[in-house]
């Protein structure tokens, strides 16, 4: 702890002694030899690790690729998570293999001598290019590839082949379905039932109690050709407020129910599932980015990237209390996409 002195100007530690005006320079610490800088056996050794590392990631770019092409995701959900398993586990495998091997490359063969550079102005002449170049080539010679070919193979190797864990995916979706226009349209329609997700059980309104929150599909989604891919469009999250708590324009005062109202459950940002419902604030969040959106007032966005609220969709009850759909979403549901103003 330190006082001012006021009458000498001095800052004083607590048992009286003045500071120093000025602190000597410690200098750099007394360097420690590594086991791989004295003997020659563990120098080898660190260097069949990086090379075995480096190994490691050109197996699971090869993993990766086989994986990809000889176990697609199918049409279950079973094939879908086999191949996203296997997908998930060989790309970590080759990305975080390059790691490694990078850290444990600098920490066991790299050299470790500490160094100071005094500062001086920059100067652009020849001398300082020289100085540079020969300051690079240092660097070169003290990382020790030169001497070591093995490893400088197993480095090439494996950086030229990660990249393909991402170029192969991207260039096989190069020829793919670009339709965007297939997120104008789901599989709503006037008179489908809501059903739950995923028993496929139609909900009646009698059954919807203000606060509960209902994650629906439409009724008979599997007997769609193709369900899944539909699904993913359709799906709706469905909450019962107190209708006095709704604030609703004109034009859709009759897309509610009684206080019940539901949104698609896809985010307007990048697509994510919106499930974590608030029930005192009536905000639903987003996991992925945080996007939140009031339930209460046409779910527009209160805080987050989205910049759009959540499509509704109309509902009402038919003859036997069902909750079913009045129509289609009345916009696209989804991120926004190069074809969409907002």
């Amino acid at each position: 702890m330190t006082t001012d002195n006021s009458s000498t100007g001095l800052e004083v530690r607590r048992d009286g002694s003045a500071l120093p005006e000025r602190f000597e320079n410690p200098g750099l610490p007394p360097h420690r030899e590594r086991m791989a800088d004295v003997d020659p056996a563990a120098d080898k050794k660190g260097e069949r690790q990086v090379v075995a590392l480096f190994g490691l990631s050109v197996l699971g770019t090869i993993g990766f690729l086989v994986a990809y092409f000889a176990f697609p995701p199918g049409e279950s959900i079973a094939s879908m998570r086999l191949s996203n398993l296997l997908l998930g586990l060989t790309l970590f495998l080759a990305m975080f293999s390059i790691g490694i091997a990078a850290v444990h490359w600098a920490k066991v063969l790299m050299s470790d001598h500490e160094r100071q550079e005094p500062r001086h102005p920059q100067r652009q002449d020849a001398e300082v290019r020289a100085a540079a170049v020969a300051t690079l080539e240092e660097g070169v010679a003290d990382s020790g590839i030169a001497r070591r070919g093995v490893l400088k193979g197993a480095v090439v190797t494996a950086l030229a082949l990660a990249p393909l864990s991402i170029a192969v995916p991207l260039i096989g979706e190069v020829g793919g379905d670009w339709n965007v226009s297939k997120f104008r349209h789901t599989v709503w329609r006037a008179g489908r039932r809501l059903a739950r997700d995923p028993s496929g059980e139609p909900i009646k309104a009698s059954e919807v109690t203000i606060g509960s929150v209902f994650h629906v599909i439409p009724e008979g989604l599997r007997d769609e050709e193709h369900w899944i891919e539909e699904k993913a469009k359709a799906v709706v999250l469905m909450v019962r407020l107190d209708p006095a708590d709704l604030t609703e324009r004109e034009e859709r005062r009759d897309w509610s129910y009684d206080g019940i109202v539901a949104y698609s459950k896809i985010c307007t940002h990048v697509g994510c599932p919106v499930a974590l419902y608030e029930q005192q604030t009536h905000h639903l969040l987003c996991p992925c980015h945080q996007s939140t959106f009031d339930m209460a007032n046409e779910a527009r966005v209160v805080f987050g990237p989205a910049s759009r609220p959540l499509p509704q969709l109309p509902i009402t009850v038919d003859d036997e209390g069902y909750l079913v759909a009045q129509s289609d979403f009345n916009e696209p549901i989804g991120p926004s996409y190069w074809e969409r103003l907002k």
